[in-house]
């Protein structure tokens, strides 16, 4: 006889747990379907060498909701995040830019004093305006019919609380460029470059693309630790959260299969009625929430035909591919930076190697161009600074997270062939700024866009589940109409970054997700 379940989660990253959870603390019976043989999906941590661990895909901690980190008690699993000692370090040509806590004006003023006059203003006008992300984050986006109206109305009518300038500018980070958007604020390049860097993570465009300034916004809505718009890192790597929400799912009652990959979402008179495994086992549920990506999720596992035809066309229009190639490497000692030799708090900051917002333009072009450009983008993180687990003593691990690799290669080349060509030229430009760091490499791991996709599921090897633009966001994620969680298939639902506020270890598309099955289901005493 087939298992049956009040609700079955396709998927057990970050955001399935959290759903899970949820729906566990309100009575359901609920089994997590994941993939690999490990839980967490993009967020874990692997031994990549001997000795050495690392996050593997996600790699530092912002986005992540305390009300979720709180509800779930996930201190008391474990889970311990410290802060960055300094937010962002860049080297440049003979001189470097650290920006942080107490010193960033400082040391903008060494480039321009215009700018540094000009920080603290930019820095409240995008702190009221990452408020207005935060209240939204946590709440479901209008749907269809007279809910959501309603919810259009309740969500919309605190922005009539911002004064003209501020929704000038609400309004051009949604529809302006990155670029544009700096340049009113800023004539220098290095300070530029680091806030402008946030615009094109995870998002395989220029900082020049109409619409860039958003994705600046949505990575500087975080906090940890009660910090708003800072960085940490998780002790233990960022399997650590992961770990941590397995924990209080099983303790919550949530069943969890591993290598349990799922083939199709059952569809029954209309309704999701369960899944099928890949080796032929049925599971039943009144309840499918996947926490896999919109386009894998409607691409593989359901069925178009048990589709709205206007809905299955948008889904055809979903746009994903977030040009990211991701590595992990064991070092020998730590890098010294040509512009800042010695060891010191710049070795605990996201260190980008970008020095402007032309490099990254054109690093854009010829990704386009021919696959990658010979001038990448790369942020490093040496996250054993802050957390002596993931090496021996003595050694260390470098997380590299680049942007502007082509999702799918032109003339027909293939990812296969080239990640090791392209992780060399990686290492080479880390080298350029740091002399000793190629050579003190002991081992290396490799995730091209098109490894991302296979390992995790993550179509185009997008970290986010789906482009974050205008046309995909709030109420529009993934398509107008279904950006409440609820999909056109009853009893179907969308729990993971496809879905509102987006990508990023948040917890907040879980945890809205299952508010809403919750709302559906009338357990109005259990709504999160």
């Amino acid at each position: 006889m087939p298992m049956r379940y009040d609700a079955i989660i396709v998927g057990g990253g970050h955001n399935g747990l959290v759903t899970s959870w949820y729906l566990a603390r309100a009575g359901l019976k609920v089994h997590i379907c994941e993939a690999r043989d490990v839980v967490g999906g993009a967020c874990v941590t692997e031994e990549f060498a001997a000795g050495f661990r690392n996050s593997t895909a996600s790699y530092t901690v912002s986005l992540l909701q305390e009300k979720v980190a709180s509800d779930m008690r996930l201190a008391d699993h474990g889970l311990k995040i410290v802060l960055r000692p300094l937010g962002n370090f860049l080297p440049l040509d003979g001189d470097y830019l650290k920006v942080g806590a107490g010193q960033t004006q400082a040391e903008v003023a060494r480039f321009s004093a215009k700018d540094a006059a000009a920080l603290p203003a930019y820095d409240a006008r995008l702190e009221v305006l990452a408020d207005q992300m935060r209240r939204l984050a946590l709440q479901i986006p209008p749907g269809r019919g007279l809910g959501g109206l309603a919810a259009l109305a309740t969500q919309g009518w605190p922005l009539t609380g911002l004064d003209m300038a501020e929704q000038r500018d609400l309004l051009a980070l949604f529809t302006r460029s990155a670029r544009e958007f700096l340049d009113g604020w800023f004539e220098s390049d290095p300070i530029k470059a680091v806030l402008g860097f946030d615009s094109i993570v995870g998002h395989f465009a220029s900082p020049d693309t109409p619409g860039s300034a958003y994705v600046l916004l949505h990575h500087v809505f975080g906090q940890v630790n009660g910090v708003k718009g800072a960085w940490g890192h998780a002790i233990g790597g960022m399997g650590a959260i992961t770990q941590a929400m397995a924990k209080a799912c099983a303790a919550a009652g949530v069943s969890i299969g591993l290598e349990q990959p799922v083939a199709r979402v059952n569809i029954a008179n209309g309704r999701a009625c369960g899944v099928t495994l890949a080796d032929g086992r049925v599971l039943e549920s009144k309840l499918v929430v996947s926490n896999v990506g919109p386009a894998l999720l409607f691409g593989k596992l359901v069925e178009r035909t048990a589709l709205p035809a206007d809905f299955a066309r948008a889904m055809d229009g979903y746009a994903t591919g977030s040009g990211t190639f991701r590595m992990n490497v064991a070092l020998s000692e730590l890098p010294e930076f040509s512009v800042l030799p010695g060891h010191g708090a710049h070795h605990g900051a996201g260190i980008i190697m970008a020095p402007s917002l032309e490099y990254m333009d054109r690093a854009y072009t010829d990704a386009k161009a021919h696959g990658w450009s010979a001038k990448p983008i790369v942020e490093m993180l040496i996250p054993s600074t802050l957390d002596d687990t993931l090496a021996p003593p003595g050694c260390h691990v470098a997380s590299l997270f680049c942007q502007q690799f082509a999702p799918r290669l032109p003339d027909g080349k293939s990812w296969d062939d080239a990640r090791e060509t392209v992780a060399d030229l990686i290492i080479d430009t880390v080298t350029a700024h740091a002399p000793n760091f190629k050579a003190s490499i002991i081992a290396r791991q490799i995730h091209s866009p098109l490894d991302l996709e296979r390992k995790f599921g993550l179509v185009g090897g997008d970290i986010f589940h789906g482009r974050m633009s205008l046309d995909q966001l709030w109420a529009a994620r993934p398509v107008l109409g279904h950006g409440d969680h609820r999909m056109p298939v009853p009893g179907l639902y969308l729990c993971g970054s496809g879905a509102h506020p987006g990508g990023g270890v948040t917890g907040a598309p879980g945890h809205n997700a299952a508010r809403a099955i919750l709302s559906d289901r009338r357990f109005a005493w259990a709504l999160v």
